[in-house]
């Protein structure tokens, strides 16, 4: 039997967050600025030195941070880090009470959870999957998309919380437990079809003599169109950035995971598999830490030239 929903404390409940790459160090000074006392870790001291400065606490072990906070908070690059954290004698299942509540805001798979709420039946342990997007520039300016799986009173619960992180227009509950990975995933996987599919169709229209800038309109102008091409590309288009803030061994695990999820439901994903292969090209080619939209650099090199527009001085 799970024990009651603890209520947020009145005073701002202490967040322990684990986890301060680019993502998490933009959420925890937003939380930070929220008025959260803060208990934070991560393999990288130094990462945490700002948050320390403006007065939140370092704990040595996940298990430790555990033990100090109201909630903990993880946001770690694969499942397995995720897995890694919260097992063990110094894991923060250790350190978590009774009742106690754990977000993982992790892109992860339903496995790592599932197994700690089996393992854990009789703790009434609350566990939530809240995985975002919105890349490193959304987690610093506090308007992430945030896809919620999880019983609905403690969304209702913890919505201050995510709202310090968030775009409150897009703080979502997507269904039970699990379902925050699966729409993530989801979101994931299209987004980097578009950037493939976006790719060729401007290289072939470039290479059949179509000036860029008219023919990315005349998509915007058609039912074509889409956010990629509207908005994301342009990072690309006018200033050769391909996103470094979010490396391309990570797309290739978030892509990795989602043809997982397709297989372990049933569902064929050919299409899926193929934009795998071609950021997994790209990631052979330019190296781990090229940026998540660097595959669009096979077809500039296959196009022989880049994909720039001239922007009007």
């Amino acid at each position: 039997m799970s024990s009651p929903t603890p209520p947020l404390a009145e005073a701002l409940p202490t967040v322990g967050f684990i986890g301060l790459g680019n993502m998490g160090s933009g959420m925890t000074r937003n939380l930070q600025a929220a008025g959260f006392p803060l208990v934070v870790t991560d393999l990288r001291r130094e990462s945490a030195e700002e948050l320390i400065a403006g007065g939140a606490r370092w704990g040595e072990t996940p298990r430790e941070v555990a033990a100090m906070s109201d909630l903990v908070i993880t946001m770690l690059p694969t499942p397995k880090h995720v897995a890694a954290v919260a097992a063990g004698a110094e894991g923060l299942i250790a350190g978590l009470p009774d009742g106690g509540t754990w977000v993982d805001m992790s892109t992860s798979v339903p496995d790592v959870l599932e197994a700690v709420r089996i393992e854990q039946a009789g703790r009434g342990l609350h566990l939530l999957d809240a995985p975002v997007s919105g890349m490193s520039v959304g987690a610093a300016a506090g308007m992430l998309q945030i896809f919620i799986g999880g019983d609905a009173t403690d969304v209702a619960r913890l919505r201050p919380v995510f709202e310090a992180m968030g775009d409150p227009e897009r703080i979502l509950h997507v269904g039970g437990h699990g379902a925050g990975y699966a729409v993530k995933l989801m979101i994931n996987q299209l987004w980097f079809s578009h950037l493939v599919a976006t790719a060729e169709v401007l290289s072939v229209g470039v290479a059949a003599g179509v000036d860029l800038g008219v023919l990315r309109d005349a998509l915007i102008a058609s039912p074509a169109n889409s956010t990629f091409v509207s908005r994301d590309v342009l990072s690309i288009l006018d200033n050769g950035d391909y996103d470094e803030g979010f490396a391309i061994a990570l797309a290739c695990k978030d892509l990795g995971l989602s043809v997982d999820l397709a297989r372990s439901v049933g569902m064929p994903v050919e299409l899926s598999s193929l934009v795998e292969q071609i950021f997994r090209r790209a990631r052979a080619q330019y190296g781990d830490h090229a940026g998540e939209m660097t595959p669009v650099r096979l077809y500039e090199e296959l196009l022989g030239r880049d994909l720039r527009r001239e922007v009007a001085a």
